[in-house]
């Protein structure tokens, strides 16, 4: 543990703080460095230096959440709350997350005044919207609630400086499946990198507590894994196998198979005419540019509808969303990393990125070069294309 703590600044002020503490309670050095932190962590220290006690905190709270049972785990999450709590679960809202929330719900039924689920975000899709309303998840916008009237904060799927929005509230407890970040604190700390879904921590939580889940609930939980690890094509693990397999069950297939095939509305089929009108096949390769969409999610629809095309390799969608240049990429990942040509493309003009299957790009439309912003087609999007991946 130390080792990933060494070239600390504040390593140096920890010693200093409890070597006393230490030598009154000779222990082997792997548990020495724990007692070390955990003492330190609750000394005050110099503005400078919290941003480091922060990540130390966390270092902490994330490797003993480790050495517990799932069962010490909710113990220890229920020990925080209150019979006269009032509690504000924030979520950015996806499958995920929504689903984890609804679990979180569940878990503190009768065990506090009130709970709410709220989002900064606008939600969009139309399987997103599709779940919420099937599912009957109970969601708030966040711009709509007053934070006075809350005593407790949960963060689910998201850590507070993934999001400006996010960062506003001092969390109790954050439970997350992704990498680790810095400058933040909290009492009950689970963050789980090696996890496809958050939604798989949750459900573990439940089957701890001896809850058997709704069947909308159950569906909530099996969808969002389903979602998260795009069907076990992404990151996964044992846990989320075994989970997707409990919950399958006691699911409502009528209802998932609802929410699945929930990807478009009727006013937006023009889109699709549009797509159809200005597509270009090239070398087993799909472009197509839309001048203009309300929604950018509009593309990531049409570009993964595309992918069904047989021996296409790879398909770019693009189109201008108010003042951006949105770029969806998708391909088979065969000798093909659809991340780094989005990064290559665009990352100097704007943010790209993603996996070797499927990736994203958003620009400025005045970052564009003047060439390119004043007419920007298919053809555009095809040369941009075609330069980087003939070399």
């Amino acid at each position: 543990m130390m080792d990933s703590l060494e070239n600390k600044p504040l390593l140096s002020y920890i010693k200093g703080t409890v070597t006393a503490g230490l030598e009154k309670n000779p222990v082997t050095f792997q548990e020495s460095c724990y007692i070390l932190l955990n003492m330190a962590i609750q000394e005050p220290v110099q503005p400078s230096l919290k941003k480091e006690k922060d990540a130390l905190k966390n270092e902490l709270a994330v490797r003993s959440m480790k050495r517990l049972s799932c069962r010490e785990k909710v113990k220890n999450l229920l020990q925080l709350f209150k019979k006269d709590d009032r509690v504000l679960v924030v979520i950015v809202s996806d499958p995920d997350s929504m689903a984890s929330a609804f679990a979180l719900q569940r878990l503190l039924r009768r065990r506090v005044e009130a709970l709410a689920i709220a989002h900064p975000n606008e939600m969009k899709r139309v399987n997103n919207i599709a779940m919420k309303e099937l599912l009957k998840i109970p969601l708030e916008r966040l711009k709509n609630i007053k934070k006075e009237h809350f005593t407790k904060f949960v963060l689910l799927d998201s850590q507070p400086h993934h999001l400006p929005e996010l960062s506003q509230f001092s969390y109790d407890v954050v439970i997350d499946h992704h990498p680790v970040t810095e400058g933040w604190s909290a009492s009950f700390v689970d963050i789980r990198p090696e996890y496809g879904a958050t939604a798989t921590m949750l459900a573990e939580y439940l089957k701890a507590a001896k809850i058997e889940p709704s069947v909308h609930l159950a569906t909530a939980l099996f969808y969002a894994i389903k979602t998260d690890t795009l069907n076990f094509t992404k990151k996964a693990i044992a846990a989320d196998v075994l989970c997707f397999q409990n919950l399958f069950k006691r699911i409502n297939q009528q209802l998932l198979n609802k929410i699945e095939s929930s990807t478009i509305r009727k006013s937006e089929l023009k889109y699709f005419k549009a797509a159809f009108a200005n597509l270009v096949v090239h070398e087993n390769r799909i472009y197509c540019h839309i001048e203009r969409l309300p929604n950018p999610d509009l593309l990531v629809v049409i570009a993964d509808f595309l992918t069904c095309v047989h021996e296409v390799g790879w398909v770019i969608v693009s189109g201008r969303c108010a003042d951006k240049l949105v770029v969806i990429l998708r391909c088979d990942g065969y000798k093909k990393d659809a991340g780094k040509l989005a990064q290559k493309l665009f990352q100097h003009i704007g943010s790209a990125g993603g996996h070797k299957q499927r990736a994203r790009a958003e620009i400025p439309w005045e970052n564009l070069p003047e060439k390119l912003s004043n007419r920007f087609t298919t053809s555009t999007l095809r040369r941009l294309v075609t330069e980087h991946l003939d070399k």
